[in-house]
């Protein structure tokens, strides 16, 4: 029976050492909440590290044994791992690269290589367990690599991953030496998720341009595989937050907490400490607030907890130290023998005391620099029961576009933070309850286990996608049965594309000049059976690469025809090219705006190619280019095709389909193979009899019965029907 595994670089739980005995304290998190729905059932399980460096057998013996009652398999690493892979490649490369601080990325090429090794030792523990039909999903920027560790080792596998922190532009992760390797590891997945379509935007566009692979509505076509990118905004376990703020325990800290402090107006700030949080930021909007409002002086206090983080890292010890400072000043400043400013707390909270938090307070200013998702602002929408409250919300962070009824500010603009706190201890309660209302009816809807839900729904439907695009998939029993039925036929015929079919397509296309492998195979198919050329290559181009092969050649899309046994080309169609000179002089102002753009004049067409134009910028004006042709076309009885990094624009009665058809007719062919791999071979395919073999190379949806994975293929194919 399948199962399905979860992995993340940390187990839900956390192994501690207590009087030679080992303990395991569940995880709080919202993640382990909701995956537990998956995990807990039948042979399913969670892999990841315990969280502590076990290096004695005995007791890694030991500890696997422990989780292996709690539906958990252990990934041991050594101090060396969490050193050079967590704490090295993963925080100090990852971590500050997809968060924007470009200035804290650290190229220690000891780094990646342990980080490599870390991925490929959760590979191993992952195919200790996994059968080659399982469902493994995959959490997070430390395991970027494993995706495809797993997809080589078991190519039917159901493969999700899910980043929980931002991915950032094109312009950013083109900046690290590995960024082709960690884009080819997520590519391994089935099903890709982020938690914004920003996030999303910035994968696809960075996929498409470091390793080229295109994708049309969220889907990369990845070798042979379909890839789906998707945005998943994860909730939180809401009753959990809004029945703990109604608990007798909660109920009991708030009015502790309330007598202390007195009657005013609360603040509450809730970070781990990390210069992606906007900590100094936030504190200086709150000091500019009460250096010029007096009137909130002794009203106004902010609750601030500061969860410590790698305290060790330069960095981070210098961020304490300047908040440190801030907060001192403030309350030296400003406080009075009854009133303090700012309540500062650098530690963790249990969870009945910071529910006591959100709950008593009346703003919560979550203004991070940058921020995958941020739970805090969602956990304290939940926990104002009373619906009233009022969140500011950084526009950097994730949450920021679902709850669109926070006080929306730029984290980076003291002013504007400033002016957002003094609107919300000042607005209506009306508004207030309007706002928090209708963000809890959104967090309720949405909630974790929602999440969970929609995203392995995502996930069956792109593997049902797939099995679309794999039963048409040549395999060994058709090749059998095709290369049976054409050694038995008395008068085969076989029509081939050229570009993208015969070669791959090359940056310069006059280098995509048949090699003699290729030489060889079409000589031996033409002694066996009639082989067409049909391309849209140019009858010059076509005839000197082909000029001693006994095959017929239709050039041009169907305008040229060539017989084997005739020296001259003869007109296959009427064309009349009087609207050439308008279309190429639109065609020439793209490639004035394009550097590395050019025209192709063919006798029946004109071709717009780009292959050599940067990345992003081809496809801009791709667009543009192919909007104002279709606008010209139609006065002109012109037909617009996008192929393979070309526009064409021709007559629309002159194509493949009606050449191919012209050709056979007259005579009985009693095997026909057709193969192509574009639009323009569409045509031809939709023209061939029923009982013909058409095969599309590539995995795009197509008229072909089948698809073939790419040019190699195709010559296998060809090389087994005449060997």
């Amino acid at each position: 029976m399948n199962k399905t595994i979860i992995v993340s670089n940390r187990l839900p739980v956390s192994l501690q050492l207590k009087s030679g005995k080992f303990e395991f304290k569940a995880s709080a998190g919202g993640l382990a909440t909701g995956l537990g729905s998956i995990y807990k059932q039948g042979e399913n399980l969670w892999i990841g590290w315990p969280g502590n460096a076990v290096e004695d057998r005995q007791q890694q013996v030991e500890v696997a044994d422990e989780l292996k009652k709690l539906k958990m398999a252990p990934v041991f690493l050594s101090k060396e791992d969490i050193e050079l892979y967590y704490e090295g490649f993963s925080n100090e490369t990852i971590w500050p690269a997809f968060h924007y601080f470009t200035q804290y990325i650290n190229y220690e090429d000891a780094y990646w290589e342990a980080y490599c090794a870390v991925n490929k030792k959760f590979c191993d523990a992952i195919l200790a367990v996994a059968e080659p039909t399982d469902t493994i999903w995959v959490h997070d920027y430390q395991l970027l690599l494993l995706p495809m560790m797993l997809r080589e080792a078991l190519p039917d596998a159901t493969i999700a991953f899910f980043q929980h922190i931002p991915f950032p532009s094109y312009e950013i992760i083109r900046m690290l030496p590995w960024r082709k390797q960690l884009l080819e590891g997520m590519v391994g997945a089935d099903l890709i998720g982020f938690h914004t379509y920003d996030d999303m935007r910035h994968f696809l566009s960075a996929v498409g341009r470091i390793l080229g692979l295109s994708n049309e509505s969220g889907y990369i076509q990845a070798d042979h595989r379909l890839v789906n990118v998707d945005s998943f905004p994860m909730g939180i376990d809401y009753d959990k937050f809004a029945q703990a703020a109604l608990s007798k325990k909660t109920l009991s800290k708030k009015k502790k907490f309330k007598d202390q402090l007195g009657d005013q107006k609360l603040l509450i700030t809730i970070d781990r400490l990390d210069y992606s949080k906007g900590i100094p930021q936030r504190i200086r909007a709150f000091d500019k607030l009460l250096e010029e409002r007096e009137d909130f002086h002794g009203k106004v206090s902010m609750i601030m907890v500061v969860v410590p983080s790698r305290a060790k890292v330069q960095s981070y010890m210098k961020l304490k130290k300047e908040i440190d400072t801030l907060v001192g000043r403030i309350n030296s400043k400003y406080s009075t023998l009854n009133w303090v400013p700012i309540h500062y707390f650098y530690r963790g909270f249990p969870f009945e005391e910071l529910s006591a938090f959100y709950s008593m307070s009346d703003i919560a200013l979550v203004t991070p620099l940058r921020d995958g998702m941020n739970l805090v602002c969602k956990e304290f929408v939940a926990s104002k029961t009373d619906q009233d409250g009022v969140l500011i919300l950084s526009e950097m962070a994730g949450a920021s576009k679902e709850l669109v009824d926070a006080i929306l500010v730029n984290p980076n603009d003291i002013l504007a933070v400033k002016q957002a706190i003094i609107d919300a201890l000042t607005m209506e309660e009306a508004e207030r309850k309007s706002r928090i209302g209708s963000m809890q009816a959104s967090l309720r809807r949405y909630d974790i286990f929602q999440w969970v839900d929609v995203f392995m729904d995502r996930l069956t439907h792109v593997k049902q996608k797939q099995q679309e695009f794999q039963s048409k998939a040549i395999d060994k029993p058709l090749i059998e049965e095709m290369v049976g039925r054409f050694r038995n036929a008395k008068r085969p015929i076989v029509f081939l594309d050229y570009d993208g079919t015969l070669v791959g397509f090359k940056t310069n296309p006059g280098d995509a000049y048949p090699d003699q492998e290729l030489l060889q195979i079409v000589d031996k198919l033409a002694s066996k059976c009639e082989v067409v050329l049909i391309s849209g290559r140019d009858k010059e181009t076509l005839g000197k690469w082909f000029e001693k092969q006994r095959v017929e050649m239709i050039a041009e899309h169907g305008v040229w025809l060539k017989k084997s046994d005739q020296e001259d080309w003869e007109l296959y169609a009427n064309v009349d090219d009087g609207w050439k000179e308008d279309i190429r002089q639109v065609m020439e102002y793209y490639v004035l705006r394009t550097p590395g753009a050019f025209i192709e004049e063919k006798h029946h067409s004109l071709v717009w190619h780009y292959r050599k134009v940067e990345s992003g910028l081809g496809d801009l004006r791709m667009r543009e280019l192919f909007s104002h042709l279709k606008y010209m076309a139609s006065g002109h009885n012109l037909q617009v095709l996008e192929g393979n990094m070309v526009l064409e624009i021709k007559r629309p009665d002159i194509n493949k389909g009606r050449a191919a058809t012209a050709f056979m007719r007259g005579t009985a062919y009693d095997f026909i193979l057709a193969l192509g791999d574009d639009w323009t071979d569409e045509d031809t395919f939709k023209a061939m009899p029923k009982d013909s073999y058409t095969i599309r190379v590539g995995y795009d949806y197509t008229q072909a019965n089948y698809n073939i994975k790419n040019p190699t293929e195709v010559r296998k194919l060809l090389s087994l029907m005449v060997s």
